[in-house]
């Protein structure tokens, strides 16, 4: 579905916009492109229309990679042929309100486009916290916008320091992707103990960091930025500790938040922080209105809290079950287990669920399995790379929780497969059940399979204090 324009496609400029259709859908990114394409697919008779505002539409989990692996901002586009291809209308511009007793959407210029179903995928905006100076020229977040993606790769190609403050997934992303096509200096600094501490445990962590260091990153983890410092240009970030880092550039990585004006200025139930209120069907109060990716409020696939996970993986199911749901009921969102992999270096790295540390938090009595072995076999195998699996289960019923590993790319699917256990309520043992296809030149021995192994270790663990 998302691929990059071809040379030579032409964006088609002019976009009617229709009176009426079946079904609306506001925001052009993964839950809004999802939806529209889905309902189509189901729905062929009804009129499907795509409401966007930024034209055209990046692909959001490319964006790390723009600096050098892609190269530019227009290699990194949904092209418009997607939705030519299914029948979708597209209309460009800005829905400033929502008429539900009219059921129309109001545009900024002036026309009114009827639904029967309105669907919200209006996402989210990354969010700076309150730190002085954040206002500063060449202090950027992550757009999801051409123009302004192509602002922040100028200023970060004519930049020499670069601070990134955050250590998450988009963080770590951009610092080893500007060290791996060039030799400015490029510090994360990060408040948590570890980079990618909210989805890893401490030992994955390490091993990130050892890869990130190894490139050329400083990381300064556990540190507090108090100030970002300079003139009308930013000239360096100060730290609670008083430490000053020269800077002529700053990325804040420190999270989003959902867009959520539209849904409250329409009087649907709705939250700046969590986000949109649907239930299960992923529908609103508006038995006609529905709400999908960054912008609906999430709940834990584990135990029904809020979550504050969004991911496109996460916006993608619940586009589907939008669609599921939209004349009738036949799906429910399962919550959100969170399946996220990397590349850091030379090392793979992908979870699922919910890691040792986040489990016992959350009141579970866990046990772990672990394993690792070499991901060809023999281990004389060319392109042979060692992989850790380290699976997180319920002590009581053996359900698992979650899911961690690293080692080669096999890894980015490997995780899949944890999900799947976990979205099944898999227990160790049928895990250490699990008929596995194997190849030398593809696979870990059968005799020593990671997945198989960590769930048999941890069985065992469970039997002996029977």
């Amino acid at each position: 579905m998302y691929c990059n324009p071809k040379e030579g496609d032409e964006m088609n400029e002019d976009f009617p916009v229709p009176e009426a259709a079946d079904i609306v859908v506001l925001g052009g990114s993964v839950a809004g492109l999802t939806t529209a394409t889905v309902a189509k697919r189901y729905y062929p008779d009804k009129g499907v229309v795509l409401i966007r505002r930024d034209s055209p539409v990046p692909i959001p989990c490319g964006i790390p990679y723009l600096f050098g692996t892609i190269g530019a901002v227009e290699r990194n586009l949904v092209p418009d042929a997607v939705l030519d291809f299914e029948g979708i209308e597209l209309v460009e511009g800005e829905v400033t309100a929502i008429d539900r007793e009219a059921r129309k959407v109001i545009l900024s210029d002036g026309p009114a486009i009827a639904y029967e179903r309105l669907v919200l995928a209006t996402g989210s905006t990354a969010t700076i916290p309150p730190i002085p100076g954040a206002d500063r020229k060449n202090v950027f977040t992550i757009r999801k916008n051409p123009e302004a993606l192509a602002e922040f790769l100028a200023a970060l190609k004519a930049a020499e320091d670069v601070v990134i403050i955050g250590g998450g997934f988009i963080g770590v992303e951009f610092a080893e992707e500007i060290r791996r096509y060039s030799e400015k200096n490029v510090t994360i600094v990060e408040v948590l103990p570890h980079c990618l501490a909210l989805s890893f445990d401490e030992p994955f962590c390490i091993a990130a960091e050892k890869e990130l260091t190894a490139a050329g990153v400083k990381l300064l983890t556990g540190q507090k930025v108090a100030e970002i410092t300079g003139g009308e240009e930013v000239a360096g970030v100060r730290l609670s500790g008083g430490e000053e880092l020269k800077a002529d550039l700053v990325l804040v990585a420190a999270g989003v938040r959902p867009n959520v004006e539209l849904a409250i200025q329409a009087g649907l139930r709705a939250d700046p922080v969590a986000g949109i209120w649907v239930d299960r069907t992923m529908r609103t109060e508006d038995g006609n209105i529905f709400a999908c990716g960054d912008c609906a409020a999430k709940i834990s696939f584990f135990k029904g809290k809020p979550s504050h996970t969004r991911l496109a993986s996460v916006a993608t199911m619940e586009a589907r079950t939008v669609v599921a749901n939209l004349y009738g009921v036949r799906r429910e969102n399962p919550g959100v287990i969170g399946v996220v992999s990397t590349v850091v270096g030379k090392l793979t790295l992908a979870a699922a669920g919910l890691t040792e540390e986040l489990a016992r938090r959350e009141g579970y009595a866990v046990l772990v399995g672990e394993a690792s072995s070499p991901n060809r076999h023999p281990k004389v195998i060319p392109g042979v790379k060692e992989t850790k699996v380290k699976l997180v289960f319920e002590k009581h019923s053996g359900r698992i929780l979650g899911g961690q590993a690293m080692g080669g790319e096999s890894v980015g699917e490997l995780v899949n497969v944890i999900a799947a256990c976990i979205l099944n309520r898999m227990t160790h043992d049928q895990i250490a059940s699990f008929q596995m296809g194997t190849h030398p030149l593809l696979t870990a021995a059968p005799t020593n399979y990671y997945l198989t192994v960590a769930a048999e270790s941890a069985a065992q663990k469970a039997f002996a204090t029977r």
